[in-house]
Order: structure tokens, then C-alpha cells, then sequence
């Protein structure tokens, strides 16, 4: 058995993304070497997201509206986190819903996907230098 591990690196300049980490995650599959295991995607940052969905733009903006009805940017004072000098409690509450991380078959040398399927990493309090945890176990 044999084991990659890589990071990918994201600085978003606006408060809140989706960007599609598809293409980088099978670069780091091809580069692993590995055909038969299991992939981990996960954000090493506490207000940003991995997920899986579909590459639609009609439904990332109702992400985006959805989220925002769940956990409100402003008012900031409506946080008690925000008492701390912080200004992002919500994208705390938007990761928590969004998830940490996700979890890929690998078959044949490739991502064993659904229909649709592709990864996201989603920001909640861009502005600044993150990171994305790829890590793939297998033969």
C-alpha cells in the first residue's frame, strides 16, 4: 500500500467562492500513481468547505442564498463570536453545513464519480492565503 499527500493552495480575493478543484485533484491522482484506493479531499481551515455537487452555476448562486438566509453576514453584532473582534461567526456556520472534507473511490486510475459529480471548495472569509489536504491511500 502506498500513500500521497499533497496541498493545494487557494487565495480567493472575495468573501465568499465556489471554485471547482476537480482538475487539481486528478493532477494530484495522476501524479500519486495510485489506480485502486481512496481519495481525501479535506479544507485545513475552519471557514472554508470541500463538497461534492454538480458544476451548475444557477445552482451555486442558490447555495450562496441559501446559506446566507442560514447564517446572515450582517448584522455582525448578532454573533457572539463576532464579540471577539472577528467579523466571520457565519462562515464558521456556513463551513459546519458545507462539511470539512469528502471521500472518493479510485478506480481504475480515475475519480469513480457519479453523473454530475465534481469537487468544490467553497470560502466563507476569503481575503487571505488557504489550504486544501489531498491525501490518497491506496496501490
Amino acid at each position: 500500500m502506498r500513500s500521497y499527500r499533497k496541498e493545494l493552495w487557494f487565495s480567493i480575493p472575495t468573501r465568499r467562492a465556489m471554485l471547482n478543484i476537480t482538475p487539481q485533484v486528478q493532477d494530484c491522482l495522476r501524479e500519486s500513481g495510485i489506480t485502486e484506493g481512496i481519495l481525501l479531499v479535506n479544507a485545513m481551515h475552519i471557514t472554508a468547505s470541500v463538497f461534492i455537487n454538480d458544476d451548475e452555476p444557477g445552482l451555486h448562486q442558490d447555495y450562496e442564498a441559501w446559506l446566507e438566509r442560514l447564517a446572515p453576514h450582517e448584522p455582525i453584532r448578532q454573533y457572539r463570536h463576532n464579540n471577539t473582534g472577528e467579523d466571520n461567526a457565519d462562515a464558521h456556520l456556513k463551513r459546519q453545513v458545507m462539511g470539512r472534507e469528502v471521500v472518493v473511490a479510485v478506480t481504475a486510475g480515475k475519480l469513480d464519480f457519479g453523473p454530475w459529480e465534481q469537487i468544490f471548495y467553497g470560502e466563507f472569509d476569503g481575503r487571505r492565503r488557504k489550504r486544501v489536504l489531498v491525501k490518497i491511500i491506496g496501490e
